[in-house]
Parts: C-alpha cells; sequence; structure tokens
C-alpha cells in the first residue's frame, strides 16, 4: 500500500509518570514515518517527568505543565495544540509498538476515514501480554467502545465538528466520544494490525470491583447522556438491570478462581 502523506499528532498527557514517560516518549521520537508532530501535556509534575520532558524537548513540538481537572481536559488541551489531519493517544504509561508502526498505519489512511481503529497490545504488571478485540462501528457500539483510544487514529475535522472530550467523566470519556461518534454517522475501519502497548496501570486498569463499579457507573451515565429516543431509554435500562448483576457474578468466579489457582500453586510449593 502507498504511504499517505498525512500529518499524524501523538499526544502524550502525564502526571508524575516519570516510571514510564521516556519510553513513551522515546517511542514517538523514533519513529521512520516523519510526519509527525509531538505534543506533550503535563499537570503540573512534582517527581521527575519533568526532567524527562526537558531531556527531550528537541524532539518535541509543543509541551506545557499546568493545573488541569484530570485526563479529559489535558486530553483536549492537546486537541487544540494539535495541527495533524489525524491524531493519537499515546499517553505517558503507554508507548507504540515498534519504529516502523506508524509508518505501517500511515498506509491506510488513504480512505479517508474518520476514524482508524487498530489492536492494542496489554502488558500487565508481572507480564503478561493480551492483545484487544477492535470492532469498527456497528450495534455493538451502542453499549461498549469496542477499542482503546491508544489505538485509534481520530480525524482531526471529527474532533472539531463533535467538540470537546466530556471533562466530567473520569475514565469513559473515550467511550462518550466513540458514541457520539457512531451517533453522528462518523465513518471508521478496523484495523487487523497492533498499534501500540498499554501498559495495566492506570485508573481504567483497576481490577477489583471497585474499580469496575466505578467504570461501569461511568457508561451507564455515558448510555444514558446519549439516548436518541424513549426506545434506547428504557432498552439501556433494561441492559443494565441485567448487566451490572452478571458482571458482579462473573467478578466473583474470576475472584475465586484466581484465589483457588494462588492456593493451589502455593501448597505445590510447600
Amino acid at each position: 500500500m502507498q504511504i499517505s502523506d498525512k500529518k499524524i499528532s501523538v499526544i502524550t498527557v502525564t502526571k508524575n509518570s516519570g516510571k514510564y514517560i521516556e519510553k513513551a516518549l522515546s517511542s514517538v521520537i523514533t519513529q521512520t514515518y516523519k510526519n509527525i508532530e509531538l505534543i506533550v501535556i503535563d499537570g503540573c509534575s512534582t517527581d521527575n517527568t519533568l526532567e524527562i520532558i526537558r531531556k527531550y524537548e528537541s524532539n518535541i513540538d509543543t509541551w506545557i505543565s499546568e493545573p488541569d481537572g484530570g485526563i479529559a481536559e489535558a486530553m483536549n488541551k492537546g486537541v487544540e495544540l494539535a495541527t495533524g489531519d489525524y491524531l493519537v493517544f499515546i499517553n505517558s504509561d503507554d508507548y507504540l509498538l515498534d519504529d516502523d508502526v506508524l509508518q505501517r498505519a500511515s498506509a491506510h489512511l488513504q480512505s479517508n476515514r474518520d476514524i482508524y481503529i487498530f489492536k492494542v497490545l496489554f502488558l500487565y504488571p508481572d507480564g503478561r501480554k493480551a492483545s484487544s478485540l477492535i470492532y469498527s462501528f456497528g450495534i455493538l457500539t451502542n453499549y461498549k467502545m469496542g477499542s482503546c483510544h491508544q489505538g485509534q487514529l481520530i480525524s482531526r475535522d471529527l474532533l472539531e465538528e463533535l467538540g470537546k472530550l466530556d471533562e466530567t467523566l473520569k475514565i469513559n470519556f473515550d467511550y462518550d466520544f466513540i458514541l457520539r461518534a457512531y451517533r453522528s454517522g462518523a465513518s471508521s475501519q478496523s484495523v487487523d494490525m497492533t498499534l501500540s502497548v498499554m501498559r495495566q496501570v492506570g485508573i481504567s486498569s483497576r481490577r477489583d470491583w471497585v474499580g469496575f463499579k466505578q467504570r461501569y457507573d461511568e457508561e451507564r451515565l455515558v448510555h444514558f447522556k446519549n439516548c436518541p429516543d424513549y426506545f434506547w431509554h428504557v432498552l439501556y435500562r433494561l441492559y443494565w438491570i441485567i448487566y451490572i448483576p452478571y458482571r458482579y457474578v462473573r467478578y466473583g468466579m474470576i475472584y475465586l478462581n484466581s484465589k483457588y489457582i494462588k492456593n493451589k500453586t502455593i501448597k505445590s510449593l510447600q
């Protein structure tokens, strides 16, 4: 496929991410695809994050460090500064898969879709890796995002058309945007390749029930916020009556199974 000449803006938001941000920045700086701009939005870090940002300052197109109200607000600041045809959010805990990945991804931009959806590789603290599923827009988008923002190349025109990410949301602001995009008739294309690596260390990666419940509560809020009519309002009410108990039971089974495996492993080592 022919390589696109479209400009890609990589937006990295960070706060006190000295442990990981150097990997995030270097993964962008070493890309073989050169029509890239790197924008870094820092929320007034107090660790060594700013020291690392200044280390790579000559390779960063724009960076700011100022207070913000959370990840969505920081991302919105990045969007306002971006000049690329397509934008991707590679946060400080994440990094691009390899040096050629944007070169390969750019070859798909010729079809001028609003959003290109790529796979993301989940990296767990214990070293385990798992590939995400990807779905282009369809009926499932009414219920789940079906992708991660670390794997989405989003048209700047679409972001300008739909407006800012919802800064009142702490976790599901990306799904809120995707649902609005889907309902507006935006076009999408899923691409069977991995774009980035997402460390399972952030707020959206919590595996305890409190973390799950926080995500589900915001997901439910997104559903009802974007209800197009009474039919969907009723459908969502039925969905959530069933879904939360189902997830709670499933979480309990996963927890008990992991505890059993852990105890069995300990006994076998004794």
